[in-house]
């Protein structure tokens, strides 16, 4: 097995085009488990097979707790992105942060607006041995590079479609 390495800082290179280029996609799909319902017992499994996971209700929500859940899924997926951004904007730029760690918290809530469901994202950022000032603009830097950040600030191109069998 080859030694895993970051992705090369070549992807900072700007792409200039009409039309979005697709650099990689992915599919999960979640089916309702014994419960017959995702959140309280699905199973969320990517089309590579890599992830295979059983979902469970929180036990905030009600739920028996014992699994994953989709805010979770959302948390881990934004962190990891943020994190993989702050690092690689942070090599370009010739800044060490061995030790850095991304936290995201997010909240599944009511939403005042219409009385049904949002979710929230809180992001925490550390990176130890780096001057403030400098910590702080790669911050800054990351939040207009990180995709999952572009998207909760400016939502996300989707198409919802019915697959009839």
């Amino acid at each position: 097995m080859e030694p895993l390495v970051p992705p090369p800082v070549s992807l900072l290179d700007k792409y200039r085009g009409d039309d979005v280029k697709p650099l990689y996609a992915t599919t999960v799909t979640v089916t309702g488990g014994d419960a017959g319902h995702g959140r309280a017992s699905g199973v969320a499994r990517s089309d590579d097979g890599n992830l295979d996971i059983g979902l469970r209700m929180p036990e905030a929500l009600g739920g028996p707790g014992g699994g994953t859940n989709p805010e979770q899924l959302f948390a881990a997926g934004y962190a990891a992105c943020f994190h993989g951004a702050l690092v690689l904007l942070a090599e370009h730029a010739g800044i060490a942060v061995k030790g850095a760690s991304v936290a995201v918290t997010v909240e599944f809530a009511r939403d005042p607006m219409d009385g049904l469901f949002l979710l929230t994202a809180r992001t925490c950022v550390r990176i130890p041995d780096v001057e403030r000032a400098v910590a702080e603009e790669l911050v800054r830097n990351t939040e207009r590079f990180c995709p999952y950040t572009k998207m909760a600030r400016k939502g996300i191109a989707n198409v919802v479609a019915l697959d009839m069998p």
